[in-house]
């Protein structure tokens, strides 16, 4: 072994008898590798429910809305069909169905509540999106033309308090015009089921009914609100996008991918991960430069020993690797202590939640304001080994000044009254 190696790792050990000033640097030591192990770990976490966020929001979004949409801005799409076809002939689009989206009001009982109205075609529709896989209470399929039934998302059909098989009352903003006032259009559907796609967004406001029945209860004709696409992959949405615009002959259209029609949700996330991480790199880099104060008591209390290697022979590069050593290991063990911990608790999160709720009486999770009914993880190693190739490096840059100042000690002055 090299005796820098060997005597920096015993400069770094806590020795049974060291007392004074030599358990005090020992005891600075550990601080430092704590602070640098918290660090590390806070930051795998944080970074690991923010990726799983993203992807979680992506993926439920998507199973509901759209890749791409084509929709007049009149609100009413007459060659839909046509629209549709066109739409398919792009190699990048995998299938197409219409859709009409209108304002409403449900009411059961003593209930009431405002609800967005989705009319569908249910064999189009999930080619879409995935609403056939989140029924968590009748089928898709019962949605037929003429039948007047309604699928509702959970926490809806929670809020009115209705149940599979029972009637509610939806209410079209748009009125009737009679001679003694203007009434608003009313339809009782039956509930043929029950979704739940894990975004309190869609599964509290988000009612489907059968496409026909839609067009007959806003008066639309055989018009739709558009036409929603899905990708082979959806991050080609923004380029498919602009080529649909410039390919598909009907003029006026607006062709809008989830890029933009959902950008503020993604955006958010991506600048909330951004300054986490900003956040908790400078949590470890003050736990790193605590290495500094650690190494310059190390460096004063270790003169005479300096001093004597330096009369032995050893150079003032062999002194500076001796220190640089010894902050180098204190961050390895900080680190591996930090990596272990974080990737524990990423892991285990649907663990680890559950018991801090139970523990300290507070909802930790709460899906009306996280959109998202579960705390997600994902650990990308490519954002591990960029916290431990960082936090190392800062680790290296705290040592060097200690360091650098004990390769300058002078012998003749550090022996001079010992």
């Amino acid at each position: 072994m090299p005796y820098e190696l060997l005597v920096g790792l015993r400069y770094t050990r806590s020795r049974k008898r060291a007392q004074g000033r030599n358990r005090f640097i020992s005891f600075i030591s550990l601080v430092s590798m704590f602070g640098i192990a918290l660090g590390v770990a806070a930051l795998i976490v944080v970074l690991s429910v923010m990726n799983g966020f993203q992807e979680e929001l992506r993926t439920r979004i998507l199973g509901v809305a759209s890749h791409v949409q084509v929709q007049s801005p009149e609100g009413g799409l007459m060659a839909w069909q046509q629209v549709a076809d066109e739409s398919l002939r792009h190699p990048a689009v995998r299938a197409a169905a219409p859709y009409v989206q209108e304002q409403g009001m449900l009411s059961f009982d003593e209930g009431v509540r405002g609800t967005l109205v989705r009319g569908v075609i249910p064999s189009a529709e999930d080619k879409v999106a995935d609403f056939g896989r989140y029924m968590q209470a009748g089928s898709f399929d019962a949605l037929q033309a003429g039948r007047f039934g309604i699928v509702l998302g959970r926490d809806l059909a929670a809020a009115l308090r209705v149940r599979l098989g029972e009637k509610v009352t939806l209410i079209a903003p748009q009125g009737l015009v009679t001679p003694a006032a203007v009434l608003p259009r009313v339809k009782q559907f039956e509930v043929v089921g029950i979704f739940e796609a894990g975004m309190y967004e869609y599964d509290s406001s988000l009612a489907l009914v059968h496409i026909a029945d839609a067009q007959a209860l806003y008066r639309l004709g055989d018009a739709v609100s558009g036409v929603r696409l899905k990708l082979d992959d959806l991050f080609a949405a923004p380029r498919v996008a602009r080529e649909l615009a410039m390919t598909i002959s009907e003029p006026g259209l607006v062709v809008a991918d989830w890029t933009r029609s959902h950008a503020n949700f993604f955006r958010a996330v991506a600048l909330e991960k951004t300054m986490m991480t900003l956040i908790l790199f400078l949590i470890v880099a003050v736990a790193a430069f605590n290495i500094v104060s650690t190494l310059v008591m190390a460096v004063q209390e270790k003169y005479a020993d300096i001093a004597i290697l330096r009369t032995l022979g050893a150079s003032p590069a062999s002194i500076m690797a001796i220190f640089v050593l010894q902050g180098s290991v204190i961050g390895l063990v900080g680190l591996a202590a930090g990596v272990a911990g974080g990737l524990a608790i990423a892991h285990n999160l649907d663990v680890v939640i559950p018991a801090l709720e139970t523990i300290t009486g507070a909802t930790l999770w709460n899906k009306e304001i996280y959109y998202i009914n579960e705390l997600p993880s994902q650990v990308l190693w490519s954002d591990v080994s960029t916290i431990v190739t960082v936090s190392f490096v800062l680790t290296l840059i705290a040592a060097l000044y200690p360091s650098w100042r004990a390769s300058k000690v002078n012998p003749a002055e550090a022996l001079r009254y010992e």
